[in-house]
């Protein structure tokens, strides 16, 4: 009998009429996992590629038919876990948002059936790719509305490799900020003269979920309190992990409604590729911050050569928080003890905020000194080997190690720093900074 991974290599997925939307709704974490980490594929030609990882996520299996790739997805609602503690009421594709990672190879003749499974019509834009008008997925414009009920038929040939990604154009203001998206890559039909280890991909989106809710509010336009990779934030999104000495490729994309200097800590990426192809290796640059447009997508590669845990995170600042407040107060500097102790009268466990800072309150909410809504993280979480992260939202780490197996996606836990490598307190008194203005107006030491 054959596994399941080997299926998937094969692409011998064999399903009838709607019996896939059920099969692929069912399917475990482990089977997913299994989906991310089987090893390299070889289409037709020979010419083998390295499977992408989606980060929190699973690339949908196909079967073939007469010579044709044919993959199925179920447009409807679902949950997602943020995070441990908040569950979201979501609409997606097959179970997950994200929706599942489409995987083919230049070349090919490709089918996509799209039953919709949701309470309103829709459509799938195939966001980047090269294809008849027809196919182009917007509702009214090139084709008629999916209806509830409904199965559509995309059919083409895939005439560019790349990374592209497939999305909504019916109701998108409802639909996408509800996290209806998913990544479509195409892998070069003929090798790449440099080898990638590792390939990754996620999508940037943004919610709006007040606290103590469970559904995103589509009405909001900018003040989003939930920033996400895959539609999970800090510390509910997985790690990326790389063996030392391995090329790592990221592949990004942005479909919320603000740009996102996506910054390594430890390398910097070379930006190799967008939505609209690859960059030719002479015009290609590096950077630490990768911005990444709405409505784009950067494709970042390096080689790991540094081990260690090293952030991967929004460089904006409020995007790396969850469960935000906005137009609060600012309270820094202002005492309120006396305030805070009277209102803990009438409200046990109340906490006043921004006296010092945010780290405090961020801390007591999290250990749970404060209660909070139902279904809302605080606006910090993590614990990391040496105590609280103090992270949300666009954040993660890369794990860089030298022992871990080629192939092997797992975990490491948290990295071992060699004596005499990690930042120490000082002990005794601390000398006298050097270029510290001596009065008011003095520019530093001359």
């Amino acid at each position: 009998m054959m596994t399941r991974r080997e299926l998937l290599r094969t692409g011998a997925w064999m399903f009838a009429g709607g019996a896939v939307g059920m099969v692929l709704r069912d399917a475990s974490a482990a089977e997913r996992a299994s989906a991310a980490t089987h090893p390299p594929l070889a289409p037709p030609g020979g010419a083998a590629y390295t499977p992408v990882v989606t980060l929190n996520g699973w690339t949908l299996p196909w079967r073939m038919d007469n010579g044709v790739k044919e993959f199925h997805l179920v447009a409807e609602p679902v949950q997602r876990e943020f995070a441990p503690g908040m569950v979201v009421n979501c609409w997606g594709y097959n179970g997950t948002t994200p929706g599942p990672t489409i995987e083919a190879v230049e070349g090919d003749r490709i089918r996509i059936l799209v039953t919709n499974g949701l309470p309103e019509h829709t459509t799938i834009h195939w966001h980047g790719i090269f294809l008849p008008n027809g196919m182009d997925g917007v509702g009214g414009l090139t084709q008629p509305h999916i209806r509830p009920g409904e199965t559509y038929v995309y059919e083409f040939t895939l005439r560019q490799n790349g990374t592209f990604m497939y999305h909504p154009h019916a109701d998108e203001m409802v639909q996408m900020a509800l996290g209806m998206y998913g990544m479509f890559i195409v892998h070069p039909r003929r090798p790449e003269t440099v080898r990638v280890h590792r390939d990754y991909c996620f999508i940037l989106h943004n919610f709006a979920v007040h606290p103590g809710t469970g559904t995103p509010d589509p009405s909001v336009m900018t003040d989003f309190n939930m920033w996400t990779f895959n539609s999970r934030v800090f510390p509910g999104i997985d790690p990326l992990v790389a063996r030392t000495g391995e090329r790592m490729r990221i592949r990004i994309a942005n479909l919320s409604m603000h740009e996102h200097p996506i910054h390594i800590h430890g390398t910097a990426f070379e930006v190799s590729g967008t939505d609209a192809g690859w960059i030719p290796p002479s015009a290609r640059y590096k950077e630490t911050s990768m911005l990444v447009p709405v409505g784009n997508i950067r494709v970042g590669e390096f080689v790991a050569d540094a081990p260690g845990d090293w952030a991967l995170h929004c460089h904006k600042t409020h995007h790396t928080m969850n469960a935000m407040g906005h137009e609060v107060a600012n309270m820094l500097g202002v005492p309120h003890d006396d305030i805070a102790r009277r209102i803990r009268r009438h409200i046990p466990g109340y906490m006043a905020m921004g006296e010092t800072g945010m780290a405090e309150h961020a801390a007591h909410t999290a250990v749970g000194h404060m209660p909070l809504p139902d279904n809302t993280l605080p606006m910090m979480m993590g614990e990391g080997p040496f105590g609280p992260i103090e992270m949300g939202g666009m954040f993660t780490i890369v794990k860089i190690r030298n022992h871990q197996r080629p192939g092997d996606y797992t975990d490491p836990g948290w990295y071992r720093h060699p004596e005499g490598t990690v930042a120490r307190r000082l002990q005794g008194e601390a000398p006298r900074p050097v270029g510290r203005p001596r009065e008011p107006g003095h520019t530093g030491d001359r």
